[in-house]
């Protein structure tokens, strides 16, 4: 009987071609969608998921209370780690990590006179009991013991030895800033999965940076990352309570608490407020699983109207079969034969499609994704495409099964009311959505050329920056004030400086687009004691304010001219606006335990991304070894004649060492990847929602057509303009169309407004997006309607009389 019904459903298929392949490309589009997300969203949602004791592994984040409300940040204090592991019983393993973020540029191996980049972490001695990466050389108990060893990755000991076996024992060539030095191999772990947001080539001893850096033994510190991993059994509410206090116990003037966050669910819920996870990347995962399940929605309207629309050419055979026994639930199975038979053909076409542009997508999407064909990734499509062929056939089946024999064979048998008004409703919902999709990619469209046009208050093409390096002094004394290394670094810059295509350059320390820290440590005449402003600092040069394009609104830059400029201090408009100083320039203020004097204010700049208001800042003036990045700015035109003259003397003053430089642009994009990345899908998912729902409308105008044409006939035998014809084919559509586009727009206006307000500077919800909208739809629906509409009315007439449709 399933062989006949599969049989049956073939012939049926055969028999309309337009119509078979209107319905095969729309399910096979949805179908196609549907996997590329399903692909995505099991990707995001596996990250960070690798570790044998995920279940009790946990990330310890401290908040910290500003004016504002709660700031949370992953880094702790340097003491924490060992601290939990000493005192909590409920601890099984804690481990401090410096990632490899940590520092401005990855480290050089010189092995045999070639380099070879790598990136640095260091951790404690229970890193591999705390994280499942796999040892393949060396004993787990023991390779973390010597903090002057290192551990590599067996990517890196191939790309540095030409193999990851007989490695241990030999030594690497390490350069990158305080741990430059030569260090002996004690394991090999294999490199971790593109799963891990940790990604690292070389590992070191933690105790190794505490001896680099004696802060780390100073609760008021917070470079690295803490984790945990509980005891079985253990009450991880009741230990969240249980540290919160730990700094302020250990630190009695912090009012900083700690929290912990599943390891695995930081990756996804990475967005906080109030001090507690509030989303993230998840809602970015929830919106594109909805996307996929409304394009397979849409794809599966399209069949039910196209197979109901066609009912029309087999009432009789629905009549004949029921007239000679067949019972409907037969009639039922044939149908949805037929709607599986055809969803089946369409995931084999969405496979294919899907390995054709998943190239591209991983490249949208910034991963490398493929499907590996194994139980789990066939279960899954055999499932989606099941569902679908019951979802899409279930109408379908029950509609045409219900004919009654008697009124089909005499050719009585009329549309009811609700048969049409749910056929007129599936229309209005494909083209809501529709809609929904196409607002949505222009409102984001309009952020994304605000965050590109925007005024930051200091303009930033033709910058580029690169970390100095050069040697590296013995005697502290070569960094004091006035030392070896101001002199170099001085002399370095007037041959920066003097290299043609340059127009200027200066050093700066810290991260100029997405600059996070700071203090709250000032003090000054007429400050309420009981306030708090936090301030983020900036350490910058001489020259360093104009070679940035920033404005000064009041006063001067650093400069030589008023000889020495380490006891002055710059502010922006918002600092002095909150400290509520008057007429600033000359007085005084307290920070870091001695007294500035302001020199001036600076317009007010972005030094965060567009999803925060500009902060109170203050330019720390910096000329030593901690401000060893160099801002150039390149004139116009002559960027690749800077930029091999900077590479010259790059290697003049570090032989060896690539030169590696970053446009400041550049710095800014990356600071909204994730939007871009669902901008670009945004546009690719509208776009194919649309070409579904205009091949059903497409196919919907020519089932019609036919449908009227002996009325079209008559109509034109009295006289009707062929324009008269066209009108009142296409109606109906145009009507369904305007219901559409007054739902759309309120639910994707609620929408876009909710996402919009993520950003403090963000771009208004206009009315001309909605028309926009409203005549982008009207025009496809016009252009996928017409051409049936005029096709029919140019028809000969008296051939559409004799037709017997």
């Amino acid at each position: 009987m399933f062989k006949n019904s599969l049989k049956l459903a073939w012939r049926n298929l055969l028999k309309d071609r337009l119509f078979t392949l209107l319905n095969l490309v729309g399910l096979a589009t949805g179908l196609a969608c549907t996997l590329l997300i399903y692909l995505w969203v099991n990707d995001e949602l596996h990250m960070d998921r690798f570790n044998s004791d995920d279940s009790r592994l946990y990330q310890v984040m401290k908040n910290s209370p500003t004016p504002t409300g709660i700031e949370t940040v992953p880094n702790t204090p340097g003491l924490l780690a060992s601290t939990l592991a000493r005192q909590m019983p409920d601890v099984e393993y804690a481990v401090a990590v410096i990632p490899p973020s940590w520092f401005d540029r990855k480290g050089i191996i010189t092995y045999q006179g070639h380099l070879f980049e790598a990136s640095g972490q260091f951790a404690g001695k229970d890193f591999f009991n705390v994280f499942s990466y796999d040892l393949l050389r060396g004993n787990r108990e023991e390779v973390m013991k010597d903090k002057g060893a290192v551990l590599i990755s067996d990517d890196l000991a191939r790309r540095v030895f030409g193999s990851a076996d007989d490695v241990v024992g030999k030594s690497i060539e390490w350069n990158q800033k305080d741990f430059s030095g030569v260090y002996p191999i004690a394991g090999v772990f294999r490199k971790p999965s593109a799963n891990s947001t940790s990604q690292f080539d070389v590992l070191f001893n933690y105790d190794l940076f505490v001896d680099k850096y004696p802060k780390m033994t100073d609760w008021g510190n917070s470079d690295p990352s803490s984790y945990v991993v509980l005891k079985p059994g253990t009450d991880a509410v009741a230990f969240d309570r249980k540290i919160a206090g730990l700094i302020k116990a250990n630190s009695h003037d912090s009012q900083e608490t700690l929290f912990m966050q599943k390891f695995s669910d930081k990756y996804l819920h990475n967005h906080y407020e109030n001090g507690a996870p509030s989303g993230g990347r998840i809602e970015y995962v929830r919106l594109f699983s909805i996307i996929a399940a409304f394009i397979l929605v849409i794809a599966c309207v399209n069949f039910m109207n196209l197979s109901t629309a066609k009912a029309v050419s087999r009432m009789k055979e629905t009549g004949i079969k029921k007239v000679i026994g067949a019972p409907r639930y037969t009639l039922i199975l044939q149908y949805l034969s037929e709607s599986l038979l055809m969803s089946f053909l369409s995931a084999l076409v969405a496979v294919g499609m899907v390995l054709l542009v998943l190239p591209q997508f991983n490249t949208i999407t910034g991963k490398d994704m493929h499907p590996d064909f194994g139980a789990g990734f066939i279960l899954t499509v055999l499932a989606i495409t099941l569902m679908t062929g019951i979802i899409a056939g279930s109408y379908p089946a029950i509609y045409l099964s219900s004919f009654q024999p008697a009124a089909v064979l005499k050719g009585k048998l009329k549309s009811k009311v609700g048969e049409m008004m749910v056929r007129k409703a599936l229309v209005v919902f494909q083209f809501t959505l529709s809609g929904i999709f196409i607002i949505a990619v222009l409102v984001i469209y309009r952020q994304m050329q605000l965050v590109q046009t925007i005024n930051l208050g200091y303009n930033r093409d033709h910058l580029v920056y690169f970390d100095k390096g050069g040697m590296a002094f013995a005697d502290k004394q070569d960094y004091a004030p006035g030392g070896r290394y101001e002199a170099s670094l001085d002399n370095f810059l007037q041959r920066v400086r003097s290299i043609p295509g340059v127009a200027t350059a200066a050093n700066f320390r810290h991260n100029i687009t997405d600059r996070n820290g700071g203090t709250y440590d000032l003090s000054w005449p007429g400050k309420d004691p009981n306030s708090r402003i936090d301030f983020t600092d900036l350490g910058v040069g001489y020259g360093f304010i104009e070679t940035m394009g920033i404005q000064m609104l009041e006063g001067r830059p650093f400069s030589r001219d008023f000889g020495s400029d380490r006891s002055s201090i710059i502010f922006n408009e918002t600092a002095i606006k909150k400290m509520g100083i008057k007429d600033p320039v000359g007085k005084v203020i307290h920070v870091w335990g001695e007294d500035r004097q302001i020199i001036g204010v600076v317009k007010d700049f972005h030094f965060q991304s567009l999803y925060e208001n500009i902060k109170p800042c203050f330019f720390d003036f910096t000329f030593n070894q901690r401000a060893a990045k160099i801002m150039v700015r390149l004139k116009a035109g002559q960027e690749k004649l800077a930029l091999d003259g900077l590479e010259r003397l790059y290697r003049e003053e570090n032989p060896g060492i690539p030169f590696e430089y970053k446009f400041l642009d550049d710095d800014y994009q990356a600071l909204y990847a994730s939007e871009k990345r669902v901008a670009a899908l945004s546009r690719y998912f509208a776009g194919l929602a649309v070409i579904i729902s205009s091949l059903g409308l497409f196919g919907l105008s020519a089932f019609m057509a036919q449908k009227r044409q002996k009325e079209i006939g008559i109509r034109k035998v009295i006289g009707a303009s062929t324009g008269s014809v066209v009108l009142l084919l296409s109606k109906d559509f145009v009507q369904l169309l305007l219901i559409a586009i007054l739902v759309a727009f309120p639910v994707s206006g609620w929408v876009m407004d909710h996402w919009l307000k993520g950003f403090a500077y963000r771009v208004p919800m206009k009315a001309d997006i909605f028309l926009i909208a409203g005549l982008l739809i009207c025009f496809i629906t016009l252009l996928s309607v017409s051409f049936q509409s005029v096709r029919a009315a140019i028809s000969s007439p008296i051939r559409s009389i004799r037709t017997d449709g």
